[in-house]
């Protein structure tokens, strides 16, 4: 192996020693509110790095693949953690540094991050396993990282075994799929796998771990409670780059390894899809608590992933690759006002956003701007996002499945004005009062909000893709 060869890990490599370095700086520093900024300043130069561009490979008989379309996939990743920690960085300075648990956060964080590299690059199951088990363990050590919450540690308790029961069926659904074709490699099993009764139930338990971590019906159940009682950041967390990472994986495995469960798998798919789109939808009209109401909005969102998944083809990969996009910036930015308020006044319902925009209307405008992409309204960014997923299921003749969609766009368009109505038009005898954003928070939110508004407007990113989306 030369060194040429293994530098295909420069985004895992970079990372592992951000994190060696944090623990060093704890073992030397005795301000803990500088780790943050150490931690931040790190984590920014590991982003911008990960930008140089990174040629094609595989690494130890074809375990770890890099790809143009992953290196990308990783960079989108990289900026949505660079703007949750920009965003959670004065909580963490006024919650978490008073209890001297600031490096750990990084630790976990970073960690997660690096299990999550390793299961989208994975070429092999083993691979997929020690990945997916590095990216969750962390998160359930962060969810209930406000200790002195009761609902935290309820949240964390309710999100480690809803993921170990995922991580068991997963990985009972890989052995039966060893057990039906002798190899756990991904092209390997390409070549033997058969349809058979074992083998499709096989691909059914591994696709329920996956589905968990992307929250599709029926295995969404923790995520609403999880969000609430979770850290804002860590819910935003959980809600973009974990659901964004498992969406990469599944596009992999069911374009490549499961081509002979296309039928199966298509109708599978096709069911819940509808069934999570509705779900999210409907529930999220139901909701007060911001946290509850943006995780089944991330419930329905995932309803429309499916759909580029569903076409099968390189336009599906290439619109799910770039609705994900969207998703993380304008989702962060959306979590992002959730998380300054909150912060501010610890207020966290719709009905304590009446009046908002008197007093805050650059706050106001970017919860907007969110909403507005979040329901596909143009000409942000979410507008082509959908746009194109319809476009995706349409070319394989999916027409009711886009007419029902588009009904489901409806419903999420009404939810989400009732907050763009609470902060425009009601009136509040005890608005939020005014306050100013330190500067990490004001960084974050402008990152997020460049996001939304570049890669909607600027074509040549859909047409990249596009062009680099064979899987």
């Amino acid at each position: 192996m030369t060194l040429e060869s293994f530098l295909l890990m420069r985004q895992e490599l970079v990372l592992l020693a951000v994190i060696l370095l944090l623990i060093i700086g704890e073992i030397f520093s005795n301000d803990k509110k500088k780790i943050v900024v150490f931690a931040i300043i790190l984590f920014a130069i590991h982003t911008a790095i990960g930008f140089i561009p990174l040629q094609d490979g595989s690494l130890f008989g074809g375990m770890f693949n890099s790809t143009t379309l992953i290196h990308l996939f990783k960079n989108v990743l990289n900026v949505g953690v660079l703007i949750i920690l920009l965003q959670s960085a004065d909580w963490i300075n006024e919650k978490v540094v008073p209890q001297n648990k600031s490096t750990e956060f990084f630790i976990l964080i970073f960690s997660s991050l690096l299990g999550m590299y390793y299961m989208i690059s994975s070429g092999d199951f083993l691979m997929f396993y020690l990945g997916l088990e590095l990216s969750a363990l962390p998160v359930a050590a962060l969810v209930a990282y406000e200790t002195s919450k009761r609902v935290s540690a309820e949240a964390g308790i309710k999100f480690i075994l809803s993921a170990a029961l995922a991580s068991g069926t997963s990985l009972f659904g890989m052995s039966l799929l060893y057990a039906t074709t002798g190899t756990i490699y991904f092209q390997e099993m390409t070549a033997v796998l058969t349809y058979s009764n074992l083998s499709l139930l096989g691909f059914v338990f591994f696709f329920t771990g996956l589905a968990f971590k992307i929250s599709l019906v029926p295995f969404h159940f923790w995520t609403a409670d999880v969000y609430e009682g979770a850290p804002i950041g860590i819910a935003s967390y959980l809600s973009v780059i974990s659901k964004g990472a498992a969406v990469m994986i599944l596009l992999i495995i069911v374009f490549t390894v499961m081509k002979p469960f296309d039928l199966v798998s298509h109708k599978m798919l096709y069911i819940i899809s509808l069934a999570t789109m509705f779900v999210g939808n409907l529930f999220a009209l139901r909701q007060q608590n911001l946290k509850r109401f943006l995780a089944f909005s991330s419930i329905a969102q995932a309803g429309f992933i499916l759909l580029g998944i569903l076409s099968n083809d390189q336009l599906g990969v290439a619109t799910v690759v770039y609705f994900v996009a969207i998703y993380v910036f304008t989702n962060l930015a959306a979590f992002g006002v959730v998380q300054s308020i909150s912060l501010q006044t610890g207020k966290e319902n719709i009905n304590d956003y009446n009046g908002l925009y008197r007093t805050n209307p650059k706050l106001s405008l970017v919860m907007m701007l969110a909403l507005f992409s979040l329901a596909g309204i143009p000409p942000v960014a979410g507008f082509f996002g959908k746009f194109f997923l319809f476009t995706a299921a349409a070319s394989q003749g999916l027409y009711l499945l886009v007419f029902l969609a588009v009904v489901n766009v409806t419903i999420s368009l009404y939810y989400y004005l009732i907050v763009i109505r609470a902060i425009f038009l009601r009136k509040n005898d005890h608005p939020i009062p005014y306050f100013e954003n330190k500067f990490y928070m004001k960084l974050g939110l402008v990152l997020a909000v460049v996001g939304v508004l570049f890669i909607g407007l600027y074509s040549p990113i859909y047409e990249y893709i596009f062009e680099i989306s064979k899987l």
